[in-house]
């Protein structure tokens, strides 16, 4: 029943991630700006060591209390583009302090089988990530005040949850403190190496298909377009939590293997989506949707499996930074591309992202 709390308080107080792109019409900017507050919120909390500090469960609401505060100031932001884009890396500082602090929480709690739980807390920031869309379709033509109070609520709510029905584990992981100088000896680990290349490679596949996969299915079909819309985040959702128990025979290895090799071949066939029936191009959307997000976190899983045992924090720390940047890189290159040359042959850019993850990986034998 624990496990059922920390996955629904992830699941309520991610819903913020995405919540502007949907009320303001999916522009790219504003998804960057919150990926750049994570980066900066991620480092803070590494350099200042919160969540050991303090109790991970007050941590945990205190941000989802600022992340609802910041998210449904976008009401009042709607016209002042630069305030608007300032909440949005807000709301990304905050996430920092909900995202990696919510799986510390759960390592907490199940030590022995975190792959799986990682699985199903992954899987539920995905299905919260589309959740805005399905706001949009019970909510009026997708009025923004309400996608933004809704998520709001549920993101308070979230925060909630975790302080007074989950709270801190008995087997609560002692972060290490931040070390910039330890970066090169982490690298050195080749396991590490392997783990970290192959999430820079997912990462830059990642978002930028999160941010312009309703613009894809827009293309495909003019039905019902946030339904499928949210469709795809609850599959990544299911692709996360199946993974996550697949992971605890196989390892985390197989199933990011396995993600990459999918999602990279989708990449590949990507140009002629547009032009395949209706029916098949939406099976192909989904499958997309499971393996491009199936392998997140079994790579949280091998960079905590491979980081050097003193610098754990560290490690995992720049690693987020580093795939977090990348994100940004191509949600916007991704975004000036379909701007440029329409979206036939924009998700082509994708492609090198699982490519060079895949290898990356495969020439580490486990």
């Amino acid at each position: 029943m624990r496990l059922f709390f920390i996955v629904l308080s992830q699941f309520f107080s991610g819903s913020i991630w995405f919540a502007a792109n949907v009320a303001f019409q999916g522009q790219g900017l504003l998804l960057s700006a919150v990926q750049f507050g994570f980066i900066i919120g991620t480092l803070v909390f590494a350099i200042f060591n919160i969540s050991d500090r303090y109790s991970p469960a007050r941590v945990f609401f205190a941000c989802a209390v600022m992340g609802a505060v910041f998210n449904v100031s976008g009401i009042f932001l709607g016209e002042q583009k630069i305030y608007l884009l300032l909440s949005r890396l807000a709301c990304g500082i905050t996430l920092a302090g909900i995202y990696p602090v919510g799986m510390k929480i759960a390592a907490s709690w199940y030590p022995a089988t975190i792959s799986r739980a990682l699985g199903w807390l992954v899987g539920a920031l995905v299905l919260a990530a589309g959740f805005p869309y399905l706001i949009k379709v019970f909510s009026w033509q997708g009025n923004a005040d309400i996608i933004l109070l809704g998520t709001s609520i549920l993101c308070f709510l979230g925060g909630a949850i975790q302080l007074l029905f989950v709270g801190d584990g008995p087997h609560l992981p002692k972060g290490s403190k931040f070390n910039i100088n330890v970066i090169k000896k982490m690298f050195l680990h080749p396991g590490f190496r392997a783990a970290s290349f192959g999430y820079f490679g997912h990462m830059w596949e990642l978002y930028a298909l999160f941010a312009y996969a309703p613009l894809l299915i827009k293309n495909v079909t003019n039905h019902n377009v946030d339904l499928w819309s949210f469709l795809f985040f609850a599959a990544g959702f299911a692709g996360c939590s199946i993974g996550g128990i697949i992971a605890l025979k196989t390892g985390s290895r197989f199933v990011a293997l396995a993600g990459l090799l999918v999602s990279g071949f989708v990449c590949l066939i990507s140009p002629v989506i547009v032009q395949l029936p209706q029916t098949a191009a939406l099976i192909i959307i989904m499958v997309w949707g499971v393996a491009v997000v199936a392998d997140s976190p079994q790579f949280s899983s091998l960079n905590t499996q491979f980081a050097p045992r003193a610098y754990v924090g560290s490690a995992l720390t720049i690693v987020n930074c580093i795939g977090f940047f990348i994100t940004i890189i191509t949600i916007e290159l991704l975004g000036l591309w379909i701007d440029l040359f329409g979206i036939r042959t924009a998700f082509l850019l994708l492609l090198p992202g699982p490519i060079f993850g895949w290898i990356a990986l495969k020439r580490y034998a486990s």
